[in-house]
């Protein structure tokens, strides 16, 4: 019975040993089942000659690696907490997080060392350092000064933890989500189940592994399939289309900054349509008009989804070709219950908005040493409230329309700035838009929106709102347009709408 990750990849050894799983563009490095199991195994026993207990926090402190997978998949196998540490948060976010977690160990590559180093200066907690090789994974040279016996390694069941990864914090201090052994088997089951995966596929791995996508979707997804993974150290958009063809990748998940960002480029390209089946788009909606044209250029189709951290990332997915999807729709419910709900928590009928509730063998198990969040978010019926506002159809596809934390009550109007979102973006000059709420003497709160522009043509802001009022009228238009350079985004390439506002003017007085 598979009840943990070790049992998952002595499961993989075993079924096939000599296939690769894990490809790095950047060295050519490659690692079959049967190395990944030696080498996780290897770390594990390490680990474990240091003095940690069952459930010890290991941080990581890296960005994408062979290296980085092999961390994670050695700490999780030797039944550690695995503690990816988010490198966009900075110091003082990474600070918080060694701290609330009671880190003693972290697995450090010579690109985050700068970053950590900042963050640990106010420590007086010693951490043991480990160098984390990109092709190897953590070294132990000398560490247990000399031969000792090969120590026993934890038992884990499937309720036992196995990772810790913190929310990106936008409205607070970061969250401790933990994910046990079950899990993170059922968050990368629902990727397989939803998507069709099995041995013979190959993911490219383009997000953050110390983001809930890159690792639960991607990792995990190819570790429960027992498939392909190509690691690259970061997306490249000049050379993403020639890895993709080189390594023979059949899927791969972005987001949808992502997307519009390889729509813009002209470049000429070869695709291979008899093996790449499918692009994933997830952790924020995505513009149907981005999904259409990115369709109608490339020909892969676009499976849109939604995961959040609490739930090991997919709870929604729209069904694979030829199954009807619908653009705009996160999809249906996969290996979960799905609910739409009113403030009191009563189910509403199909078309009704209210809060997006999620329960499933991959939800949580809580939020670390905050039981009254964990409270507050998980019902006693093991309900997990999103935070998301949407609204399920006749056919079950839900229809995400915003947080609830984020939409603009302008005059006691509720407006969804999603909506806002999706005009701009209809414009042919912009390449990224967000709107967000600004507080008012007159209204509460106004609307206005950050973009930005593509290359060739700049429109005027009078033009850009002229635009939005013809579409959306006047009392829904940004009242203001913003042309920015850049946006503040998480990990995953997601626009943090709530920090815009402070991104702007730097305030937070009324206007």
């Amino acid at each position: 019975m598979t009840l943990s990750v070790r049992d998952l990849v002595e499961k993989n050894s075993k079924n096939y040993p000599d296939e690769t799983w894990l490809f790095s563009p950047a060295t050519g490095k490659e690692i079959t089942w049967k190395s990944a199991s030696l080498i996780a195994q290897n770390i594990a026993e390490n680990l474990t000659l240091l003095g940690l207990q069952k459930g010890d926090p290991v941080g990581i402190a890296a960005h994408n690696s062979v290296g980085g997978c092999l961390a994670f998949l050695g700490i999780t196998y030797g039944g550690f907490l695995a503690t990816p540490l988010n490198l966009v948060s900075g110091h003082k976010a990474i600070e918080y997080v060694i701290k609330h977690s009671k880190l003693k160990t972290l697995i450090l590559s010579d690109t985050s060392k700068n970053l950590i180093e900042e963050a640990l200066k106010d420590s007086d907690t010693p951490i043991k350092i480990l160098h984390l090789d990109p092709d190897k994974g953590p070294l132990f040279s000398n560490l247990a000064g000399g031969k000792v016996e090969t120590p026993h390694l934890n038992d884990i069941q499937g309720s036992d933890p196995g990772l810790l990864m913190y929310t990106s914090g936008t409205t607070g201090k970061p969250k401790g989500v933990i994910l046990s052994h079950l899990n993170l088997i059922s968050s990368g089951q629902n990727v397989v189940n939803a998507h069709g995966i099995n041995h013979h596929d190959r993911a490219m791995c383009i997000l953050p592994i110390y983001h809930i996508n890159g690792l639960c979707v991607t990792v995990m997804g190819t570790i429960v399939s027992a498939s392909g993974l190509v690691m690259p150290y970061k997306f490249s958009l000049s050379g993403f289309w020639d890895e993709i063809y080189k390594f023979k990748c059949s899927w791969f998940s972005a987001v949808p900054t992502l997307f519009s960002y390889l729509i813009n480029d002209k470049k000429n390209i070869k695709i291979d349509l008899k093996r790449l089946r499918f692009a994933r788009s997830a952790s924020a909606p995505l513009a149907p008009e981005i999904h259409r044209r990115f369709e109608s250029r490339f020909g892969i189709p676009i499976i849109e989804t939604m995961g959040l951290t609490e739930t090991g990332a997919q709870i929604l997915s729209n069904p694979m070709p030829p199954k009807k999807r619908k653009i705009g729709s996160a999809g249906q419910g996969v290996g979960n219950e799905i609910r739409i709900s009113d403030p009191d928590l009563t189910t509403l009928g199909a078309n009704s908005v209210g809060e997006i509730l999620v329960r499933g063998p991959n939800v949580m198990t809580g939020y670390l040493n905050q039981p009254e969040e964990t409270a507050k978010t998980i019902t006693p019926d093991l309900w997990l409230r999103t935070g998301d506002l949407g609204y399920m159809d006749e056919d079950g596809f839900v229809f995400v329309t915003g947080r609830i934390k984020e939409l603009i009550i302008k005059g006691g109007e509720n407006i969804a700035p999603r909506e806002i979102d999706e005009v701009l973006l209809l414009h042919e000059d912009i390449l990224e838009a967000a709107a967000f709420s600004v507080p008012c003497q007159s209204y509460g709160e106004r609307v206005e929106a950050c973009v930005i522009l593509k290359s060739r043509r700049k429109p005027t802001e009078l033009q850009i709102l002229e635009f939005c009022q013809s579409k959306l009228g006047s009392f829904k238009s940004p009242d203001k347009i913003h042309f920015e350079e850049s946006l503040p985004k998480g990990p995953s390439g997601k626009i943090q709408r709530l920090k815009l506002f402070e991104y702007v003017y730097k305030k937070t007085t009324l206007i």
